[in-house]
């Protein structure tokens, strides 16, 4: 038992120093200067709707198989087996949706595998030339999706650790780009009931990516002394980029109310290593665990103000900083408690558009 234990301890050191490098380096990057200079901002979407209902601000009592897009960590808290299905309205009326799944299955006592699928969809956006402005009659539409593949260890129900390795793969047009970005978490659980909570995770920190393909060949005539006119193909090199590293770190405390109730207040906070860093809190009501209601506000710090094609003066971001949700969890069967049946809904708001709105179900068996 002894040895158990010292082994475990010796986990948890090894994890810490592998996060903390990586935790400063990233503070320290967060520059706003630097904003617009990554791609993949994708990376920071949120598909599912319970983190959405908080605007991603759960990073320290998240758990579940959406887990793998916030804090990898709280993926250990699958019981058996969940399934999730999210689908998202993005800025409704632009015509992006997002669609995502996610399976998380525990292999031992106290590991869990998991797999996350997140694809963006654009519609399809009509081709235009100079020599036809108004369209072809042709159509494309761009294919932005990522894979995850992740692991949730938890030590004797207090601490949970995390880990995630994401394929990013973007095309279009004959032209994509493709990458890889690993991710990591810790949760902290404390008091007589776990009532408080604590959770930092580090995302997208990975490879730089790179457009390419055929689409960039370009067609030109070279002519020298010796030789006649002739076609040569050359390949336009394009520049490289980075994907939005951020770094996560979330503090939640639970009010019990009777037996049946709770109501979770928590804070957050964002460092963006190319944008604002962020702040805010929210709060979550839970009845018996099945229905419950949730809303937050996040803060850009030192926003500026700019205005839009329509002369509109807006802060920062596109969002506002408001968010709310609601879902609705009954069981299946009592015979076992973790089959469950979920519908999860949020709603974030935003200064243009007519704001975002993810719709997701969940299973448990």
């Amino acid at each position: 038992m002894k040895l158990s234990i010292i082994m475990k301890k010796h986990i948890l050191v090894l994890f810490y120093l592998l996060l903390a490098p990586c935790t400063v380096q990233l503070m320290l990057a967060g520059n706003p200067d630097r904003q617009g200079e990554a791609g993949a901002y994708e990376l920071l979407m949120f598909p599912w709707a319970r983190t959405a209902g908080l605007s991603g601000m759960n990073t320290s009592f998240i758990s579940g198989a959406e887990s793998m897009r916030l804090n990898a960590a709280g993926l250990a808290h699958v019981k058996t087996t969940q399934a999730i299905l999210g689908h998202t309205r993005y800025f409704d009326g632009t015509g992006i949706n997002m669609n995502g799944l996610a399976l998380g299955q525990r292999i031992s006592e106290n590991g869990v595998f998991g797999v996350s699928i997140v694809a963006l969809d654009f519609g399809d956006i009509p081709i235009t030339t100079t020599a036809q402005p108004e369209g072809s009659g042709a159509s494309f539409s761009p294919s932005w999706f990522n894979i995850g593949i992740s692991y949730g260890h938890s030590f004797e129900n207090k601490v949970s650790v995390g880990f995630l390795v994401r394929g990013i793969f973007e095309s279009t047009a004959e032209v994509a780009a493709s990458g890889f970005a690993f991710d990591a978490g810790v949760q902290y659980f404390s008091g007589d009931l776990d009532e408080f909570k604590f959770g930092i995770s580090l995302r997208n920190v990975g490879s730089r990516m790179k457009f390419g393909g055929s689409a960039l060949d370009q067609q030109l005539q070279e002519q020298t002394n010796s030789n006649p006119i002739r076609p040569v193909t050359f390949s336009v090199r394009t520049a490289d980029f980075e994907i939005p590293s951020v770094l996560n770190i979330g503090i939640s405390y639970d009010f019990l109310i009777g037996s049946d109730q709770r109501l979770t207040v928590l804070g957050n906070f964002t460092a963006n290593s190319f944008s604002r860093d962020q702040i805010g809190g929210g709060v979550e009501y839970a009845f018996d665990e099945k229905f419950m209601l949730r809303a937050g506000y996040k803060h850009e710090y030192d926003t500026e103000a700019a205005e839009d094609l329509a002369g509109r003066e807006i802060e920062g971001s596109i969002y506002t900083g408001l968010s709310i949700g609601a879902s609705f969890e009954v069981p299946l069967n009592k015979e076992k408690p973790n089959n469950t049946f979920g519908i999860d809904y949020a709603y974030r708001e935003t200064a243009l558009f007519n704001g975002t709105h993810n719709l997701g179900i969940r299973i448990g068996l």
